[in-house]
Formats: structure tokens, C-alpha cells, sequence
């Protein structure tokens, strides 16, 4: 499975619900609001520039800190007004500035512009027209061809894909040759097997190119320790550190995708990684279905399955989107993977191959409501290839609940 592939992506994505300029796509605050408080100063009057794609800006009051450029992360607090002057969106009223990545089309192009014009701790009023903000179609209660006025404050900048320095720190290494050396010592939870860990990363080649990093996507990535959802590298490395931790990890490229490569990683490539620990949480196995003295069945492939409970609706059809709680052991007992330790259940279309082929069986076979055990031979499953922490050939068992046909 390895480590989560690179996300580059150009999504219509919202940031914690919160972001209210995101790509082409706007997310309403509280519309009409009216700010906490003023960003604007009357006096003296801003004199407005206008670029050659025809943005409008003024510096209402002026920063002492750097420029912002493409591949910073930003942070902004604004209030958006229509020409009227009715204000149509405030992260002041949310309390709280928006954060994104400068140069990945994730606001609108006039935002892009203005704000590589500011400096940290800027403030200025921008005039946006309509080609470089919603154009024809406006959204929401943007109208079409409307030209917007941001009043804006860049409240920070970072750049989170520079490496870490580790001159002068001292390195560590693992039974099994994971280098490792803590930049910053947190004061959190030491991470063990079963966490719930949120990770965010930066990761390079060994000449220093970037290849992957959830800092410029503005949200760390989140797995159980030990179930094999990352490379080998991250599994024994990460279990040297605390929450809080900020350490260099340099796996050897048997830890990582081998021989083969991945990707933008080539073959037998070492790599390394700087992470920062967000946050880690004990989570509880969850309790295996009580099965005894309860009839098993089989079907004609080989798939075998006991009904726990017996739901009461309908069953389900080709076709139809489930939405599913499970969790999967090996014949040994081994927890390998379960929505109901995430808190989330799984969603899939029946029949569309989404899922292994015990499951698209199985499933059809259940009432939603039910609960039910899957036991599923390998030619239903995985085969005879690896699949994370499955073994090749394995025999696997899923205690499943049918929670809703859509």
C-alpha cells in the first residue's frame, strides 16, 4: 500500500469548511455579515495601482516583512464586498484567517496576483473585475460579470516544503538502518502499533527534489501505526518519536518502493523524509462478532458467511452505492484494517468492482441492517499478491454491518 501516492490534484476543495475563495468554487460564511472590526484606514487616502490584467490594488497600510511568492502558504483575513458595498463574506466574522498555498489555483486568479504584490503584515484593499474573479457566471450570491472589493490583511507566511537544518544534530538509526535525527523534541504522546497518527511530511530524493509533501496540500495525512498503510521506513521510524516531534527520517530504498520505484520516486531510490508528529490517539479494537452456535453458509464460489443479525430492509442491487461498516482480520486473529475503529463508514457500488470480489458477493446477499461475518478464500480476495499488510494467499475475515443502500 506504502505511503499515501502524491495528491496533485487542482481540487475544488474546502478548506475545513471555512474558505470561502476556493479555486472556482465559493463557500458561503455568514452572508451579510457585518465584521468584528475595521481593517480599513481612511486616512491617508489609499492610491490605487492597476496591473496589466487589470486588478486594482492599494496598500492601505504597509508590513515589514517578506514578499509573498508561489509555493508559500498563506494566511489572510478579508472582507468581500459587490459593488453595492453589501459585504458578502468576512473571515472576521469566522474569527479565524484562511490558509492556502500560493500558485495552485486554489482562489481566484485576482487573489493570486494581489497577494504576491504584498508583504507579511500588509494591508490593502484589492478591486477585482470579473475576469479575474467568478467572470460570467458569478456563484452564489456573487452575481455574473460582478466586480469584487477584498479588503485583506496578509497575516503570515511560510514556507513549509524548505528542508529542515540538521547540522549539528545528532542522527540515530534503527534495527533495520532507518536513519533518524529530532530537529525539535515535542512534549506529546510517545507513538506505538494501533496510534491513530496525523503526520505532516515533506518528502525528497536524495539530490533534494521535492517529491511529495502535505504541507502544500494544507492537510496532514492521518493512518493507524502498524497496519502497513505506509512504507516500512515510516513504520519503524515514526515509532522513535512523540507528538509534537519534528525529526529528518532517511529510509534506504529496501524500506521504501525497492527496486521497482514509484511515481515520481525512481528505482532502488533511497529517500527522505521530514515530518512533523500534529497529533496521535489510542484507539480500541474493535470486538469481533459473537459467532457461536449460529449457522454458516457457503455459495458456489467458495465464499462462506453467517448472519449475526438479520436486517430487516430490502436487499441490495447492482448498482446501488452502499454504505458499509466492517472490520477485516487475518485467519490469525490480526486486525488489519476497520472503518469502525475510523469512526467512518465505507461507501462503494455495488457489483462496479470497486471491492474485492467476496465483498461485491457477500454484501449482495445481506438485508440492509445486517450484520454478518464474510469469510473469503483468496481467489475472492487478494490471490496470491501482497496487499499491505495481507500476505499473499491469505484467507480473509470481515465482520460487516449493512447500514444503508443508496
Amino acid at each position: 500500500m506504502g505511503i499515501t501516492a502524491s495528491v496533485f490534484r487542482k481540487s475544488f476543495a474546502v478548506l475545513k469548511g471555512k474558505l470561502f475563495l476556493i479555486s472556482m468554487v465559493v463557500i458561503f460564511g455568514h452572508l451579510g455579515c457585518k465584521a468584528t472590526k475595521e481593517m480599513a484606514v481612511t486616512e491617508p487616502t489609499p492610491v490605487f495601482q492597476t496591473t496589466e490584467s487589470g486588478l486594482s490594488y492599494a496598500i492601505v497600510s504597509s508590513g515589514q516583512g517578506e514578499t509573498a511568492q508561489d509555493g508559500n502558504v498563506v494566511s489572510v483575513h478579508y472582507k468581500g464586498k459587490l459593488e453595492d458595498g453589501s459585504v458578502f463574506d468576512s473571515s472576521l466574522e469566522r474569527g479565524e484567517p484562511i490558509v492556502f498555498t500560493l500558485g495552485k489555483g486554489q482562489v481566484i486568479p485576482g487573489w493570486e496576483q494581489g497577494l504576491k504584490l504584498l508583504r507579511k503584515g500588509d494591508k490593502a484593499t484589492f478591486v477585482i473585475p470579473p475576469q479575474l474573479a467568478y467572470g460570467e457566471n458569478g456563484i452564489g450570491p456573487i452575481p455574473p460579470n460582478a466586480t469584487l472589493t477584498f479588503e485583506v490583511e496578509l497575516v503570515d507566511i511560510s514556507n513549509p516544503t524548505a528542508p529542515f537544518i540538521v547540522e549539528g544534530i545528532a542522527w540515530q538509526r534503527t534495527e533495520r538502518g532507518v536513519d533518524y535525527a529530532i530537529v525539535k523534541k515535542g512534549q506529546g504522546l510517545r507513538l506505538s502499533r494501533e496510534m491513530r497518527v496525523k503526520v505532516h511530511y515533506n518528502g525528497f530524493l536524495e539530490d533534494g527534489t521535492l517529491f511529495d509533501s502535505s504541507f502544500e496540500r494544507a492537510r496532514p495525512i492521518e493512518f493507524v501505526l502498524g497496519r502497513g498503510a505506509v512504507i516500512q521506513g515510516w513504520e519503524e521510524g515514526l515509532l522513535q518519536l512523540s507528538v509534537g516531534d519534528k525529526a529528518r527520517l532517511w529510509i534506504p530504498y529496501q524500506l521504501a518502493y525497492g527496486e521497482a520505484g514509484r511515481g515520481p520516486i525512481p528505482p532502488s531510490a533511497n529517500l527522505i523524509f521530514d515530518v512533523e508528529i500534529v497529533d496521535a490517539t489510542l484507539i480500541e479494537a474493535p470486538k469481533p462478532f459473537d459467532v457461536e452456535g449460529k449457522a454458516e453458509n457457503a455459495t458456489e464460489s467458495g465464499l462462506r458467511y453467517i448472519i449475526v443479525n438479520s436486517g430487516t430492509g430490502p436487499l441490495p442491487e447492482s448498482g446501488r452505492v452502499l454504505l458499509v461498516h466492517y472490520s477485516g482480520y487475518l485467519e490469525d486473529g490480526t486486525l488489519f484494517d476497520s472503518s469502525v475503529q475510523r469512526g467512518e463508514p465505507f461507501r462503494f457500488v455495488l457489483g462496479a468492482n470497486q471491492v474485492i470480489s467476496g465483498w461485491d458477493e457477500g454484501f449482495a446477499l445481506l438485508h440492509k441492517g445486517s450484520k454478518a461475518r464474510l469469510i473469503i478464500p483468496p481467489h475472492l480476495g487478494y490471490g496470491e499478491r501482497q496487499a499491505g499488510p495481507i500476505p499473499p494467499g491469505s484467507t480473509l475475515i470481515f465482520d460487516v454491518e449493512l447500514i444503508d443502500i443508496q
